[in-house]
């Protein structure tokens, strides 16, 4: 038999480079919106604009937003939505080198999947970010909030500084094209006030990335690499955790239970408190 020709247009393969989905369900547009707590003085970026689904609604309830599309074929239809909101900008650009503004802000947006890890980073790197309400694929915010019953070293690692939340599903037929996988509503926070000590956050960071390096074949292997065995026997009943419970069911709450006590001073003679 002899093969297909090709029908896929250079339109087809545009989307499917750039990953876009756009949505297409009023009703998930709302619960984006609503999922984004956005309020009338705060500063938006949206990622992912596309012709502007999110853009107006969201453009709403905040003060200000710049809306980021890199794809040139739906410019024009974004460009004619922001034309009538004063308070919006469209920018042509790739969202991922744009440089975080100096002052706090939040991110929305319908994420390319393949780009949601590069995004989540630029996140998480921004200084003056306040939250992040990302659409994603179901399972990746899923993993990233501990909804599959594991946490990921990455929530690990920032949990002291951020939590992440998962704010809602949104089924695959409210996108066009319809994906193959369900979306995710992936909200992360900046939170008021770190969990730690803003200086024992790199000594937590070191432990996370130990613990989730597997030496020794165990959690409890892999800190007795760092500490002395006695006291990691002790932090680990104290978080009330098996020795051999395997890192990724490790609750971030226990992560900080296992630093304070592994960091704690050891006698009169003090150390720093965390």
């Amino acid at each position: 038999m002899a093969p297909r020709p090709d029908r896929t247009t250079a339109r087809d393969r545009s989307r499917r480079v750039l990953s876009q989905n756009f949505l297409a369900d009023p009703a998930a547009v709302s619960r984006m919106v609503r999922a984004a707590r956005s309020g009338p003085d705060d500063l938006l970026l949206e990622v992912g604009a596309g012709r502007g689904q999110l853009t107006r609604p969201l453009a709403q309830r905040c003060g200000r937003l710049i809306a980021y599309e890199v794809d040139p074929a739906v410019i024009p239809a974004l460009a004619a939505v922001c034309a009538t909101l004063p308070h919006v900008r469209h920018r042509q650009a790739d969202f991922l080198t744009a440089a975080p503004p100096d002052e706090p802000f939040a991110v929305v947006g319908n994420v390319p999947w393949s780009l949601t890890a590069a995004v989540v980073r630029w996140c998480l790197a921004a200084p003056r970010l306040r939250a992040a309400t990302l659409l994603t694929q179901w399972e990746y915010a899923r993993k990233r909030t501990g909804d599959l019953g594991r946490w990921s070293r990455l929530t690990v690692l920032t949990w002291p500084e951020y939590h992440w939340r998962l704010s809602g599903r949104v089924a695959r037929t409210a996108f066009r094209p319809v994906p193959a996988v369900d979306g995710g509503i992936l909200r992360i926070e900046r939170r008021p006030a770190a969990l730690l000590d803003p200086a024992g956050l790199p000594a937590y960071r070191k432990m996370v990335e130990l613990g989730f390096g597997g030496a020794g074949g165990s959690l409890a292997a892999s800190l007795r690499a760092a500490h002395p065995g006695r006291r990691v026997d002790g932090a680990l009943r104290a978080a009330r955790l098996d020795p051999a419970t395997p890192v990724g069911l490790v609750w971030p709450e226990q992560w900080l239970v296992l630093f304070r006590l592994l960091h704690a001073p050891t006698g009169r003679a003090g150390g720093r408190r965390w």
